[in-house]
């Protein structure tokens, strides 16, 4: 009986020299489904008329005829003209960070809502590329072609602006829902505590263990695309709160996509109190990226930072010699944290006793 192989992706990576660039972006790979051959390094990314140098388009050309790689990912936003020239020389596909990280999404979305949302963050990702992507699909083309005095280039941009209204439209509604559904909730006198984080940091793990749930945990990235809002009993005399689960964030990443999910983070903006969780259990420059993505990203959505309580997990992996290089560092300094882990329970009272306190004097 023959047995049917399935295809595998293999690509070769251009990243940045750092250790974190090399690992973030090897993740996001694996994550979308690719196997990784080869991690290539260079300087400056961008640059030339391939998104990289002259010199190391050659060396790709030739790496990918080797390795079998199929597609190349380059870890910085390309423009249409570079991604198109880069695949044409090494004829292999070419996918820019931007678009590797809407592949994801576009695989991680199961609800209506975080459909439309990933519909939107990849018309805003298209449109200004319409105008290279119409002229490599139409060569030669001059005014007058479509008819009307209309080139493809303007039919296209209509399209995508048409479609765009026509999303944003549908989100206005899921928005408004959300809206009506918080006023419900208020009604119940239960603070509104959310969950934000670096995609894989640990939320739903912790979700799951302070509101008993079971959503899908996972090592990959971006496990979770929609929330989820349950009441949560945090003490025995029947404190509860409201607790949402949201989107992680990563780093680099385009403020056109923030504002695609605005109407899933908004619930951070309208939370009494924001638990921040930060993977203690990695190297000292991984948490410090991490952390400052993650207030950056909370900073655009105009969140307080005297609503910000850091949950530092996955304690249970930490050596006491990397806590006491990360006092020495100073990571924490000043800032509100407990120290946590999800998986094995650590901290979780002292947690729950902080959230109750900060989010008794919302009440008051």
């Amino acid at each position: 009986m023959k047995q049917h192989r399935i295809p595998v992706n293999k690509v070769t990576i251009v990243t940045y020299p750092d250790e974190f660039a090399k690992r973030e972006i090897q993740e996001l790979a694996r994550t979308a489904g690719y196997t990784v051959e080869a991690v290539v390094t260079q300087k400056q990314v961008i640059k030339s008329e391939y998104g990289v140098g002259v010199g190391k388009a050659e060396e790709l050309q030739t790496m990918v005829r080797e390795n079998g790689s199929t597609t190349i990912i380059v870890d910085e936003r390309l423009t249409s003209s570079q991604a198109y020239k880069l695949s044409k020389k090494t004829l292999v596909d070419v996918v820019d960070r931007e678009r590797l990280i809407l592949d994801i999404f576009a695989q991680r979305a199961h609800t209506p809502e975080a459909k439309l949302q990933v519909q939107l963050a990849n018309l805003q990702y298209e449109m200004p590329r319409a105008r290279d992507s119409v002229r490599y699909s139409v060569k030669g083309e001059r005014a007058g072609f479509s008819g009307m005095g209309e080139t493809a280039v303007d039919i296209k941009f209509r399209d995508l602006k048409r479609q765009k209204v026509l999303i944003n439209q549908k989100l206005a509604k899921a928005r408004l829902q959300r809206t009506l559904h918080r006023t419900e909730r208020r009604k119940l006198s239960m603070p509104f505590v959310s969950l934000a984080g670096y995609t894989s940091s640990g939320k739903t793990a912790l979700f799951n263990r302070l509101a008993s749930e079971s959503k899908e945990e996972s090592p990959k990235l971006f496990t979770t695309l929609t929330t989820t809002t349950r009441a949560v009993s945090l003490s025995d005399s029947g404190k509860k709160v409201m607790l949402s689960d949201t989107v992680g964030f990563v780093s680099r990443l385009p403020t056109y996509m923030v504002e695609s999910f605005k109407s899933t983070l908004e619930e951070l903006s309208y939370a009494d109190l924001v638990l921040l969780l930060i993977d203690v259990s990695e190297e000292i420059e991984s948490i410090r990226i991490k952390l400052e993505c993650c207030k950056d990203i909370l900073n655009q959505l105009e969140v307080s930072p005297n609503k910000i309580l850091f949950a530092l997990n996955k304690i249970d992996l930490l050596k006491e010699a990397a806590w006491e290089q990360i006092e020495e560092n100073g990571l924490f300094d000043g800032l509100p944290y407990v120290k946590i882990s999800a998986l094995r329970g650590d901290g979780l009272r002292q947690l729950k006793n902080r959230v109750i306190e900060q989010t008794s004097r919302v009440e008051k």
